[in-house]
């Protein structure tokens, strides 16, 4: 795979936070990991496994220390890996870690970028608009969450952005609706040469539909896809251009133009039954 495979020799727990106490509730944890914090970059993952009979479970690198030798993951508690996960207390150490995986997000100076993110895929884009930022490029934040209890890496988004928004479902927090609403609204006030987005599929669905009429280049991760994220099983088969992708190994980016999203969402809801049961296990 694209960044080749390190497997850490310690992959301990040396901090961890609870960004959200609602249910599901979102965990950022801070490993032990030297060869992936030296080799990895904006958009590419990590597979890890909690326990010798454990299944594996790809997340985003959100942030890496190469003088400390760590890695910064996020996760939300939406399965059976990752409730275990958030069990795990600093000090403990994961079973297993392998990355940098996937290939990473093309940084350039485009010039007029906007930068869209709903729920846990906020952890997706910081590391994208911080790298996008160093280029050069003027950034445009649109966050989203169902409520303001939901948001998560407000400060740090905010922080990178030249210009930012934020979006609830509910109105309790920034404006009322939806980060596509806002999407809307800028494209019609000025000329960009990006759009990267990552959410729920029928969030980047919409904003494919938007900046498509637009003429946008527009990219979308679809790492929410992923199950084994080695290649091997299948589930996260996209089609683009007519063609079969794995997110795993083929992205986990692609042209949300290209993107068959029909099928994508059929496919993605032939496992809800399962995962609704699996998420009122009582661990």
């Amino acid at each position: 795979m694209p960044g080749g495979i390190f497997f850490g020799t310690d992959m301990k727990i040396i901090e961890k936070e609870i960004l959200t106490k609602e249910n599901p509730v979102i965990t950022r944890l801070g490993v032990i990991a030297p060869a992936i914090a030296l080799k990895a970059e904006p958009g590419q993952f990590v597979v890890l496994m909690t326990s010798e009979e454990g299944e594996r479970i790809p997340l985003t690198i959100v942030e890496k220390d190469e003088a400390r030798g760590t890695i910064s993951l996020i996760f939300q508690e939406a399965g059976l890996t990752t409730k275990l996960l958030g069990k795990f207390k600093i000090g403990d150490t994961l079973y297993s870690l392998a990355g940098p995986l996937g290939h990473a997000t093309e940084i350039k100076n485009y010039g007029s970028v906007i930068i869209i993110g709903g729920g846990v895929g906020l952890a997706e884009i910081l590391p994208v608009a911080r790298a996008l930022k160093k280029e050069g490029n003027h950034i445009s934040t649109i966050i989203g969450a169902r409520a303001k209890e939901m948001l998560i890496l407000e400060g740090e988004l905010k922080n990178t952005s030249d210009e930012f928004y934020v979006t609830t479902d509910n109105g309790s927090y920034g404006r009322k609706g939806f980060t596509t609403d806002v999407l809307t609204e800028l494209i019609q006030k000025k000329n960009y040469d990006l759009v990267y987005a990552v959410g729920p599929i029928p969030m980047m669905k919409r904003v494919a539909s938007i900046t498509k009429n637009a003429k946008i280049k527009t990219l979308v991760s679809l790492n929410a896809l992923m199950v084994d994220a080695t290649g091997m099983c299948g589930c996260c088969r996209v089609t683009v251009s007519g063609q079969t992708k794995f997110s795993c190994v083929d992205g986990p980016e692609f042209d949300a133009h290209a993107v068959d999203w029909e099928e994508l969402e059929k496919r993605n809801k032939v496992y809800s039954d399962k995962e609704s049961h699996i998420c009122k296990l009582n661990l």
